[in-house]
């Protein structure tokens, strides 16, 4: 299978998403027919994901396959691959994938396709039934993505891997994969540093790069550096729109009340608004429904700090923060594009060296 013809299959993918998220047909018409008969199946696979895992609501997997149609352009995936060849004798690579947002693994896998090779894919047991349908639906527009991609229970034959997982877990991974040219993924997550430039537009965006997925993911802020304590009642005004959002899943909500009951027990210092805590705590990760603060003085020592610790750190918002290479803007942790990788590593140039 050609380059091209790969890339033609995920754009069909776009189209795809795009038809689940606002009925938007495409002009092919074959296409069309094929959307408009997925329509039972594509109700089944979102209504399983939320079952299975209560934080995939339809919201933010809409949210998620928005973003993946946007990414998914012909133009776009072109533009990306094109500095890199494409693999002559294509290699098995193993994929762990992890499952905390809806298709969290699917740039790896889509990394993997377009670089050439095979993949074996080990999903979550959180993020299966999303994974599965794409899966499927690339199997249908072409035979050979049934050779190409494969779903396995186990690892085995593989020549290279990807996986995600925690500290713990990386130290395993580390220890079995350490034969073969790997990824390994740890905890990572993100960080604000405000220096009361900010507009009322930027505390707004600072929500969405908090709250989105329920802050479960790698790019969600969970640490923020303010100026002082006059920005903090500018802060907890303007992300009150999160707050029905949040405080009514009940997964959510059992998080703010445990971390909030904890917290009063051992007597911490921290600020409350009914649906988030902001803890003062130099920690940069930080528990569902708390954010970490800390006031500084020095920006020069929070710079310091933020480099030292880069392997924790996967985006950095702030106005002052543009020469921090994580650096991200206000309200676009949650949008990546096909080159912001997790942990910094450029998946396409490791899979076009092993």
């Amino acid at each position: 299978m050609t380059i091209n013809q790969r890339i033609s299959a995920f754009n069909q993918l776009a189209q795809l998403f795009k038809y689940i998220t606002n009925k938007t047909l495409p002009t092919c018409e074959a296409l069309k027919t094929k959307f408009e008969s997925l329509d039972e199946t594509i109700g089944y696979a979102i209504s399983d994901a939320e079952a299975y895992n209560n934080w995939f609501t339809k919201e933010n997997v809409f949210f998620a396959l928005d973003n993946w149609a946007e990414a998914l352009t012909t133009s776009n995936l072109a533009e990306w691959v094109k500095d890199y060849p494409m693999a002559t004798t294509p290699k098995n690579v193993g994929i762990i994938m992890a499952g905390n947002l809806p298709l969290v693994g699917f740039h790896d896998l889509l990394s993997v396709i377009l670089a050439g090779h095979n993949a074996l894919i080990k999903t979550s047991s959180k993020d299966d039934k999303l994974m599965a349908f794409v899966i499927q639906f690339l199997q249908g527009i072409d035979e050979e993505f049934q050779t190409i991609i494969q779903t396995v229970e186990r690892l085995e034959g593989f020549d290279a891997v990807i996986a995600t997982g925690s500290n713990n877990t990386a130290r395993y991974f580390e220890q079995y994969f350490s034969k073969v040219p790997n990824i390994i993924r740890k905890n990572r997550t993100s960080v604000a540093v405000l220096n009361g430039t900010e507009t009322l537009e930027d505390f707004k965006a600072l929500g969405d790069d908090i709250f989105r997925y329920y802050g479960l993911g790698c790019r969600n802020i969970t640490k923020i550096y303010f100026k002082s304590e006059e920005q903090i009642p500018t802060f907890f005004e303007n992300i009150m729109d999160w707050g029905n959002i949040v405080i009514n899943h009940p997964k959510y909500a059992n998080n703010y009340d445990y971390n909030r009951a904890i917290y009063l027990l051992g007597k911490d210092d921290f600020l409350d608004n009914n649906f988030v805590l902001l803890k003062k705590d130099q920690n940069l990760h930080s528990p569902i429904a708390v954010v970490n603060y800390e006031i500084y003085e020095d920006l020069d020592q929070v710079k310091s700090f933020l480099n030292e610790n880069q392997d924790q750190i996967q985006c950095v918002v702030g106005h002052d923060m543009k020469d921090n290479p994580n650096y991200v803007e206000f309200g676009k942790t949650q949008t990546p594009t096909l080159t912001d990788y997790a942990d910094n590593i450029d998946t396409l140039k490791f899979l076009a060296e092993i």
